[in-house]
């Protein structure tokens, strides 16, 4: 499913973050940025010990913000690296955080030139997020920022399995009015 936003597209698809071919891929990633289970293992399995090196050297990343290094052996050029609400932990605070971690991470991208994005589902898995209710945050989020920022001319939520595109399917067209 493909919408515009401004000059840019949002799309929905089902598949492999690790075989995205944007210019960068987002990582959902825990506060120390050393790999771990998920989308986080998958990356860093797919792209090799070029990026956990890199990761290292950064040093970790607080939840809401975002971190940028090579992407090693992936299509993509670019790997952000965004740490998302733990649902249960992080309370009332969760939806601006789990906002923060996208807005951080497409802002990184404008800065960085690059013009297309793929992200996984942020805070879904391990952490707890209800799908339902973080889908309306992550999709109105990019769209708010693809409205202000048309050098992003495609972001792709790259969801796995048919449930989780399902329901960015009607998150999304709850928020066009489709």
């Amino acid at each position: 499913m493909e919408v515009r936003v401004g000059s840019s597209v949002l799309e929905l698809v089902e598949g492999d973050i690790t075989q995205q071919d944007t210019d960068a891929i987002v990582n959902a990633a825990n506060p120390s940025l050393l790999g771990g289970g998920g989308v986080d293992g998958a990356i860093h399995r797919a792209g090799g010990p070029q990026i956990l090196e890199e990761c290292r050297r950064i040093g970790g990343c607080p939840t809401g913000e975002a971190r940028i290094t090579n992407a090693g052996r992936l299509k993509a050029k670019k790997v952000i690296h965004t740490v998302g609400p733990v649902y249960y932990r992080d309370g009332e605070r969760a939806p601006e955080l789990l906002a923060s971690a996208y807005r951080n991470s497409l802002r990184l991208a404008s800065e960085h030139g690059l013009r297309s994005v793929a992200f996984p589902s942020i805070s879904t898995g391990a952490y707890g997020y209800p799908m339902e209710e973080a889908a309306p945050i992550a999709l109105k989020t990019v769209m708010d920022y693809l409205r202000e920022h048309p050098e992003i001319e495609r972001v792709r939520f790259v969801l796995f399995g048919r449930a989780a595109y399902e329901t960015y399917r009607r998150a999304l067209e709850d928020l066009v009015g489709g």
